[in-house]
């Protein structure tokens, strides 16, 4: 299976998630709750868990040196966190609005080898489309492809929500809180975007903004 084919099976698989042994179609897993703002884990946790997300966002991030924070990534409902290469946790992870999740403790032991692999090899991806995202060369580039990964990541709506705020955009494209939001000013007059409301983005011209990314 080549990249594409594989980064669209990992989208469409995280909007639709398939039954498995990991998370069964009618499970019995307790719903766990987290407020906005709440920490799932920590760096130097114990990686016990892994967390399907039912409803919600979760933003996973970590400290620079001199204290800055950078998000690293961004888990949506149906997508599932928390796989680590070692026993333990190397991020925070908080939740970005009010969020609800099913766990699966490793040591339950369920879970084929195959899934447990599919899982790491998704985090390798969304890795590494990060880098991909970060290292276009302007502001512009970075938004347009973001919005683009957000709406094909919630089904390839014209219209869809934010969970982020502006602030953990920028920590994630590694841009301003101001950078982002002109760029978002800019699209939004040259008629790419249309915003609904500070969190409801609506694609207007997705030709356009995928041109931007080109």
């Amino acid at each position: 299976m080549n990249a594409t084919s594989y980064a669209a099976r990992a989208r469409t698989t995280a909007v639709h998630p398939v039954p498995s042994t990991l998370f069964p179609l009618h499970s019995t897993v307790p719903l766990v709750t987290f407020a906005a703002g709440c920490e799932v884990y920590a760096p130097g946790q114990r990686a016990t868990c892994l967390y399907r997300i039912e409803f919600g966002a979760v933003r996973l991030h970590g400290l620079l040196s001199d204290g800055r924070r950078q998000v690293i990534g961004f888990y949506l409902a149906g997508e599932t966190f928390g796989f680590e290469a070692t026993d333990t946790h190397s991020f925070f992870a908080e939740a970005v609005v009010a969020t609800g999740a099913r766990t699966h403790h490793l040591a339950d032991g369920l879970g084929s080898q195959a899934e447990l692999t599919e899982l790491a090899l998704r985090g390798m991806l969304r890795a590494q489309e990060h880098v991909l995202v970060i290292g276009r060369q302007t502001a512009v580039e970075r938004v347009a492809g973001f919005l683009l990964d957000m709406a094909e990541r919630q089904g390839g709506l014209k219209h869809f929500d934010l969970p982020m705020s502006r602030l953990d955009i920028a920590d994630y494209l590694g841009l301003t809180i101001e950078t982002v939001s002109r760029v978002f000013a800019k699209l939004r007059s040259a008629g790419l975007i249309r915003l609904r409301s500070i969190r409801c983005i609506e694609i207007a011209d997705i030709g356009a903004l995928r041109g931007l990314c080109a």
